[in-house]
């Protein structure tokens, strides 16, 4: 692991004192712009995030955990956060949150902020990061543990599911109900990387079965019942010979679901569906929707417990993976 820099490692890197280094990170109005922007550009390229607690606090961390998570406007990361608050309950530490939108960058000023406040631990979701934000993730002073996601190579502590595996485990459910016309519907794509393995996965399972998607309806905007039902018409009115849709949530199934009701199809006899994540959502449809329980609030509950154990060694842990298992749920709907 790469040694953990401060500010005097900075201030040396860039041929300044401590005290013009710390004044260039804080925007002090005495610093000259040339000196801000060759301090700010070393410590970016480093890793480096300027610690924004003030004085006697400065080599302490305080009781928050940063969770940075790209949304909360599905059910998805809400029950991740669920998992993470219920498990810090009985601890003076408590969670707070940043949005990313599925922007990278975006991710990027969001952890460096977090990061600037000293937590005591910082909850990612995903493996894919900027060559900065992964460079602070490796600097960072607390426990760091990227949630939701096996496929990849992560910075420390991981703990997720295989949405590739969770792609390939689905569609091999799905051949094995004969299905050979089959389309794909997925939304947030290419910036959704789970989705893209997840669909990779499923990709896979056909081909290895010498079956190729009929069709695939990506969509760059969030996934919502009406999108669902939107893209549903439209591939099937492209494509109306197609036997099964497998979506890349359950949100956009449940709009698959209400197209074929509205319009008299009869499902699974007319048109086979299949989502993924499980949600509560699900509960009371007319029919049980096929879906991949990704096991989020465990997840959250595993990040949790990771940074806690770290708080109590007090010393940094060797990484730490845990693998979870999707669960393949053919409902009624395959």
């Amino acid at each position: 692991m790469a040694k953990k820099l401060v500010l005097k490692d900075i201030a040396r890197l860039a041929g300044v004192s401590e005290m013009t280094a710390s004044r260039a990170l804080r925007d002090a109005p005495d610093v000259s712009k040339a000196t801000k922007a060759k301090v700010e550009q070393i410590a970016a390229a480093n890793g480096y995030v300027p610690n924004r607690i003030a004085g006697s606090l400065s080599s302490q961390s305080v009781n928050l955990v940063a969770v940075v998570v790209p949304s909360l406007n599905s059910f998805v990361f809400p029950e991740v956060l669920s998992g993470v608050s219920a498990t810090l309950a009985a601890s003076p530490l408590k969670p707070v949150v940043g949005i990313t939108g599925y922007d990278l960058e975006e991710e990027e000023e969001v952890i460096r902020e977090m990061l600037s406040w000293r937590p005591s631990g910082l909850i990612v979701a995903g493996l894919e990061h900027t060559d900065t934000t992964r460079r602070m993730m490796e600097q960072a002073s607390c426990p760091v543990v990227e949630v939701m996601d096996t496929d990849g190579d992560p910075v420390s502590h991981c703990v997720g599911i295989s949405h590739h595996l969770a792609g390939y485990e689905m569609g091999q459910a799905i051949l094995a109900r004969n299905y050979t016309r089959i389309g794909f519907i997925g939304t947030k794509l290419p910036r959704d990387f789970r989705a893209a393995k997840r669909m990779q996965g499923f990709v896979q399972a056909l081909k290895e079965a010498d079956v190729a998607l009929v069709e695939q309806v990506t969509y760059s905007g969030d996934s919502s019942i009406h999108t669902g039902r939107e893209l549903t018409a439209q591939i099937l009115g492209d494509h109306p010979d197609i036997e099964c849709l497998y979506y890349s949530s359950d949100v956009m199934s449940v709009g698959g679901l209400m197209h074929c009701l509205a319009t008299g199809l009869s499902v699974p006899q007319d048109i086979a569906l299949a989502g993924f994540n499980n949600l509560e959502i699900l509960q009371g449809l007319p029919l049980a929707l096929a879906t991949t329980d990704a096991r989020r609030r465990e997840i959250g509950e595993r990040a949790a417990q990771i940074v806690l154990k770290a708080r109590e060694a007090r010393s940094p842990l060797a990484p730490i993976l845990e693998v979870l298992s999707p669960t393949t749920n053919l409902g009624q709907t395959l």
